[in-house]
């Protein structure tokens, strides 16, 4: 995926991501939003203080919570990796930026705890002073009782989860992005007639990477299309379960006789008998009725052309796989799909 115009929204599935924060901030007692990079809310807060939320409702004091969200935020971000500070009632506070290819798209903002050890907030930047220092002063002496209420930590357990939470928002997002990235590359390379076209669209990507990456969510589409069971009670037979198996996650693949035989750790000449004698035919029949099979499903349930679905098959050749078609068939791809959807419509 590309980093331009990048949304926190088009990463993450911020439902999901919401229940996760929810989740979290009840096991590691934090108050815990994500925010873009303007500083703007994409999640609710989550387990906010009873404290926080009536500073945050008095207008005079909530603009304070807002700046020292959006300098804790930078300066993670000049930093690069999590910040922990004071916020302006020194209230400890903790910054996550998110990046995306080194450009900030937004971070994970946590804390409202205190230290258990007041002496250690000398090693803590207090990120903001009020101005106005007399008003947080008398509203700290009215809501005493709720201030006293924060979660006490150590500053060692607050950088430990600041840690934590750095690492689990990077792989969630690298997770996200490699899923989008599958995505948009098999589109293109869906449409493209070849995939070296778009790899200048990818500059760090290699050839041999997208063609991985081609293959891997090529057999998850086809997987997702094939949805009917393979019902040949040959199947169960123990010794070559490993051979069926594979063949039905590798639809894709040009499997090798041999390459089955040495999984089911048995020598090729009796893989091939014992193939023979349990399925009635030999490996190299199966494979093709089975691809054909594979192949109807495919001409019936989606638009790509019948050259594409003798590529996804692992066919080298449209006419070699033509020609397999009619074998079993007696007709053609082509043929088969109007067919189909003649007598359906």
């Amino acid at each position: 995926m590309k980093s331009e115009n990048i949304s926190l929204s088009k990463v993450i599935h911020l439902e999901k991501w919401q229940s996760l924060q929810d989740s979290l901030a009840k096991v590691l007692n934090l108050a815990i939003i994500t925010v873009d990079y303007k500083g703007n809310p994409v999640t609710s807060h989550s387990l906010c203080s009873d404290f926080c939320n009536l500073v945050r409702s008095d207008s005079d004091l909530a603009k304070y919570c807002e700046k020292c969200d959006s300098r804790g935020g930078l300066e993670a971000v000049r930093l690069n990796k999590p910040y922990v500070y004071l916020c302006h009632f020194q209230i400890v506070d903790l910054a996550i930026p998110i990046m995306i290819d080194d450009k900030y798209v937004g971070a994970i903002m946590a804390g409202q705890v205190r230290l258990e050890r007041e002496e250690e907030n000398q090693s803590l930047e207090q990120i903001l002073i009020s101005p106005k220092k007399h008003l947080s002063d008398d509203f700290l002496q009215k809501q005493k009782e709720a201030y006293d209420k924060l979660p006490l930590l150590t500053l060692e357990k607050i950088q430990q989860t600041s840690s934590m939470l750095s690492l689990l928002c990077n792989y969630i997002v690298e997770e996200a992005l490699d899923k989008n990235l599958l995505l948009e590359l098999y589109q293109k390379l869906v449409n493209s007639s070849s995939s070296k076209e778009i790899t200048s669209d990818y500059s760090g990507y290699g050839y041999d990477t997208l063609h991985t990456i081609r293959k891997e969510m090529s057999d998850t589409l086809l997987n997702a299309y094939l949805k009917r069971a393979n019902n040949n009670s040959f199947s169960d037979h123990t010794a070559l379960k490993p051979a069926f198996e594979y063949i039905q996650k590798h639809k894709g693949e040009k499997i090798m006789q041999e390459h089955m035989a040495k999984l089911c750790h048995l020598s090729p000449s009796y893989f091939s008998r014992l193939f023979t004698k349990s399925t009635g035919e030999n490996f190299s029949s199966y494979l093709s009725r089975t691809k054909i099979e594979w192949a109807k499903q495919l001409l019936e349930t989606s638009d790509l052309s019948v050259a594409q679905i003798g590529e996804e098959l692992g066919f080298q050749e449209p006419g070699y796989f033509i020609k397999q078609f009619k074998r079993f068939e007696g007709t053609t791809p082509l043929h088969y799909r109007k067919f189909y959807r003649q007598s359906t419509s």
